[in-house]
């Protein structure tokens, strides 16, 4: 099997295809891990997917290591003109796992065998025999300018919302405006730890490090939770609202 992008979803794929007896090939047009970068923002994993990583790697524990527990889930609003603020639903057995990009692909990657991932390789196209019994996936090889050919019995694509190989079965899928912007990020507070900000921030959400925070006003929501290493992830978006549970539990 070759795979098609070597970030969280497409280092996932080849666990999975690894466990269930395929050899694999993960080609990522990046020229090296990402690995210590400050690559991605915060991710939630249920307890299914933590069950699911763990199987993959060769020490479990690790995944609790690398990660903050989120133990209760709390959806919160606030009145936009009273400024009065109400919790909704608090959820103590959530069970959930805050843990940052960077820190989830390393310990993803680092699990695979040794040169699964092809750095540096572009995807360029595809074609299937007549048959269709195989694919052949044409890449660049960045480094030295050359181009290659892989022949495989299945293809992946992980390459994100603008894959390629996506277009290529779907031409008239176009992207649409779904209402709303978001915009997230990760704050490092480790040299800030005692600053005025963040001791009002831990005033105003008193269960960080512990708990996933939603709140919800007219037009907009917000998350907020504690990373490992003392850093904080937030996400606030603007526009039509989704639900609750949809954010809180999608954010994987």
């Amino acid at each position: 099997a070759v795979i098609v992008g070597g970030s969280i979803a497409g280092i996932c794929c080849a666990h999975a295809l690894i466990r269930a007896g395929w050899d694999v090939v993960v080609i990522e047009k990046t020229p090296q891990p990402p690995t210590g970068s400050p690559t991605g923002a915060g991710l939630g994993l249920d307890p299914f997917s933590q069950k699911i990583i763990q199987s993959w790697i060769q020490q479990p524990q690790l995944l609790q290591q690398t990660t903050l527990p989120l133990v209760i889930d709390q959806n919160q609003a606030t009145d936009g003109e009273t400024k009065v603020s109400r919790t909704l639903v608090r959820d103590e057995h959530f069970n959930f796992r805050a843990a940052y990009w960077a820190d989830l692909h390393s310990l993803l990657y680092g699990a695979l065998p040794l040169d699964i991932v092809l750095w540096g390789y572009l995807f360029l196209s595809f074609s299937m025999y007549d048959d269709k019994s195989k694919v052949e996936v044409e890449t660049k090889v960045l480094e030295m300018g050359i181009t290659i050919n892989i022949v495989a019995d299945l293809l992946i694509a992980a390459d994100g919302c603008l894959s390629s190989i996506r277009q290529h079965f779907l031409p008239d899928l176009k992207l649409r405006y779904s209402g709303y912007c978001a915009w997230r990020g990760v704050l490092d507070f480790s040299n800030k730890k005692h600053s005025e900000a963040i001791i009002n921030l831990k005033k105003v959400y008193p269960d960080l490090g512990k708990c996933l925070y939603f709140d919800l006003s007219s037009g907009t929501h917000s998350v907020f939770y504690e990373l490992l290493n003392h850093r904080f992830n937030w996400i606030w978006t603007y526009g039509t609202l989704i639900s609750p549970n949809q954010a809180s539990r999608g954010i994987l």
